[in-house]
């Protein structure tokens, strides 16, 4: 997704040259050893190439509190809890709005709700998800909860560890970096924009050409039985 992807679970071949020499000195020699040889021999045998302490998932990166985990079930439920069959009907106009500009279609729960199901079939709802992410922390003025859903939308988005990245340039991930230093809900403005307009310019051209927005159009012109 854009970015490259840091290998786990793979240590420097110095270094494990280094460690089988350690493992084979006598106890009065193992002071010349640096302390990153050392690390490596005490290390789990499934360690990371981030830290020995914990598993290829680096859940000691994520360990939270419980008060964390309302905060991001919370942000979990507000994204999953949008479903097309308990809106609204669909009407044909407005569904051709959303031919009109990306702005109409994703200002419309009907229509993120549908523009999410055919991104699904591209494999990148990850984007419209990110941009929900930050909508909804737009919103937020507790102090603590800003924080925690920063830091939730970064694993879950912008880490290079996370399979949901999105997409984003050098030059955002600089900007979100020193954002990171005092988290805001304003945090994620460019990185949110960019992703923004990678859908407009992309995805949605393909949904408004695909069958199944012309199906709906077409479901929606024909007149319903009386």
């Amino acid at each position: 997704m854009g970015s490259e992807r840091v290998k786990m679970g793979k240590r420097p071949p110095q270094d494990a040259v280094n460690a089988t020499q350690a493992q084979n000195m006598p106890p009065n020699m193992l002071g010349s050893v640096n302390t990153q040889t050392l690390g490596w021999l005490n290390a789990p045998p499934n360690a990371c190439c981030f830290c020995w302490c914990c598993c290829c998932s680096c859940s000691c990166l994520t360990v939270r509190s419980a008060k964390e985990e309302r905060i991001l079930t919370t942000i979990s439920e507000k994204q999953d809890k949008v479903n097309i069959d308990h809106m609204p009907p669909l009407t044909l106009e407005e569904v051709r709005s959303w031919g009109e500009s990306f702005e109409r279609l994703i200002k419309s729960a009907q229509g993120r709700a549908l523009f999410q199901q055919f991104l699904k079939t591209e494999f990148s709802e990850e984007n419209l998800l990110f941009w929900l992410a930050c909508e909804e922390l737009k919103k937020e003025t507790n102090k603590t909860v800003v924080e925690q859903t920063v830091k939730q939308i970064y694993e879950d988005y912008v880490s290079i560890l996370s399979p949901k990245e999105v997409s984003l340039d050098s030059r955002v991930r600089e900007v979100i970096n020193r954002n990171m230093q005092e988290p805001s809900s304003s945090t994620f403005d460019d990185a949110q924009q960019q992703i923004y307009t990678l859908m407009q310019r992309d995805s949605y051209p393909r949904y408004m050409n695909s069958s199944v927005y012309a199906d709906l159009m077409i479901s929606l012109e024909q007149p319903k039985d009386s």
